[in-house]
């Protein structure tokens, strides 16, 4: 007796199937998904995603698009729940490492040829990965207010914050970081450290 396919409405077929594409990119390499794979994970026809995407390329775009929004998400809880200014960059960034180094396959794609890659990315995706750092803005602009960071525009503060992030995160996800000593945390924390100091009043 064969399986009956779902049944999906317009607009929860979309979801299913980037929903399906983010689970096996968590699997396996981007390289080695197909569409016809999606589908028979959503249940769905080999033709049903064509529907909403021309190729895998346009699913993984959407991946990645997704991967950036639940990313800003996760950054925004994190800074939110602390206190000061300074506690929130912290926070902020060990997220940022953590959800790389539990979402590698995904960050690859979110920054990679399918996401935010400079070359090929659209002015909608490059406006998505903007929102990664822009909360880290925000904090830094409370701290100044409070008088607690130096004066300055905010935003170049925390696009080398977020370029130091990147670098954590892709070093910590390739495991070229494990022969520093210590772990990802406490690395991360140290270099989070240094850069804060760098920010605060003297």
């Amino acid at each position: 007796m064969t399986q009956q396919k779902k049944s999906y409405h317009h607009g929860d077929l979309l979801q299913a199937l980037i929903d399906a594409a983010l689970d096996l990119v968590a699997e396996k390499d981007a390289s080695e998904v197909s569409l016809r794979e999606i589908a028979r994970r959503v249940g769905v026809s080999h033709t049903a995603p064509y529907r909403h995407f021309a190729d895998k390329e346009a699913l993984l775009a959407a991946v990645a698009r997704e991967g950036f929004q639940r990313f800003k998400q996760e950054i925004e809880t994190a800074i939110l729940s602390a206190s000061t200014p300074l506690e929130q960059l912290e926070k902020g960034g060990l997220t940022y490492v953590s959800y790389a180094l539990k979402h590698p396959a995904r960050y690859r794609i979110m920054f990679g040829a399918h996401g935010a890659n400079p070359e090929k990315a659209d002015a909608a995706m490059v406006a998505v990965a903007k929102q990664t750092y822009l909360p880290f803005a925000d904090a830094i602009a409370r701290g100044q207010i409070a008088g607690i960071f130096r004066a300055g525009n905010p935003e170049p503060m925390a696009r080398a914050l977020w370029a130091l992030l990147h670098g954590l995160a892709m070093l910590a996800i390739g495991g070229h970081l494990e022969e520093e000593g210590g772990t990802i945390e406490s690395l991360s924390k140290a270099m989070l450290h240094q850069f804060i100091t760098g920010l605060v009043c003297l």
